[in-house]
């Protein structure tokens, strides 16, 4: 006997609220990547880091907040805890190994597209490890081609994004490429879902085990958000990534001519005196002899 699965509980608040999430991570770690190609070696780790790490927890955000929505009709549903915190630990470790990948050696295609393969695999595989940390009394079962399809949406949407990270350096081309990455990762999240049917066991019991979903939300997901404040707070005290590099630049040259000192007055020379000045219509020519001058009038 399968149950009856329900993957929008609360309507369109919680796809709402997993995609803007997604959305934040995504253009967090979009101008923190964008950022660490315009800064020096030393710093480049620590940037591509931050980046990393909120593109993770934005996607492993919008998946927990879009599990809230999931309901089965007749079983309630419990989470284990050390696996879902081990699903946020393979987000940021698979998205900071395809960004540090695209960070350091550049977007040739043989290194975007392995870097793309990996991280979409890893964002996949978060995914589907946050799945069986559900806890019901029943078992999941995935149709294999719909898993498939979304294994292949999460593979294009990191290409794209590990592409944009760092070849778009604009602050409104990095917004509109976190919305459609927001787009994609929770396109892929609910594709999955899409996969998923529930066999409910012969015999129902009172327990499921784990913890509830409602109990949970806001102990797992205060941490991932705080951390987002924090990161977005630091992108917004550095004007390189809140205006980009041409508008920055354009900023600073102007600021220079408005502090710089006035140049010094151009020195005026005094005119001829009266008796010096020469002769207007005076012309000199070579003399007959012994290359001497003379001056006539014409």
């Amino acid at each position: 006997m399968y149950g009856t699965i329900d993957g929008f509980n609360y309507g369109a608040a919680t796809p709402l609220a997993a995609y803007l999430m997604a959305c934040l991570g995504g253009a967090l770690g979009l101008r923190c990547t964008a950022r660490s190609v315009r800064t020096q070696r030393s710093w480049k780790a620590g940037w591509l880091a931050l980046g990393s790490a909120s593109i993770g927890s934005g996607i492993w955000t919008m998946h927990f907040i879009a599990m809230m929505g999931f309901h089965v009709k007749e079983t309630p549903i419990g989470f284990d805890i050390p696996i879902t915190l081990l699903s946020l630990f393979v987000a940021i470790v698979v998205v900071g190994i395809g960004v540090f990948m695209v960070g350091y050696r550049g977007t040739s295609p043989g290194v975007l597209l392995s870097a793309g393969v990996f991280t979409g695999l890893g964002v996949a595989g978060m995914h589907y490890i946050g799945m069986s940390a559900m806890r019901m009394q029943g078992h999941l079962e995935y149709s294999v081609p719909t898993v498939l399809l979304s294994v292949l949406i999460a593979v294009v949407a990191a290409t794209a994004a590990l592409w944009a990270a760092v070849t778009i350096h604009g602050f409104r081309a990095s917004l509109a490429s976190s919305m459609v990455m927001g787009v994609a990762v929770t396109g892929m999240h609910y594709t999955g879902m899409a996969a998923v049917s529930v066999r409910l066991d012969d015999v129902l019991s009172a327990s499921v085990g784990g913890e509830a979903p409602a109990s949970l939300i806001l102990p797992m997901l205060i941490g991932p958000v705080i951390f987002l404040v924090i990161a977005g707070t630091i992108i917004m005290f550095d004007p390189l990534l809140v205006l980009g590099e041409g508008e920055w630049n354009e900023k600073k040259a102007d600021s220079a001519r408005r502090t710089a000192p006035p140049p010094p007055p151009r020195p005026v020379w005094p005119a001829w005196p009266p008796e010096e000045e020469p002769a207007r219509a005076r012309t000199s020519r070579p003399g007959p002899r012994h290359g001497r001058q003379e001056y006539r009038d014409w």
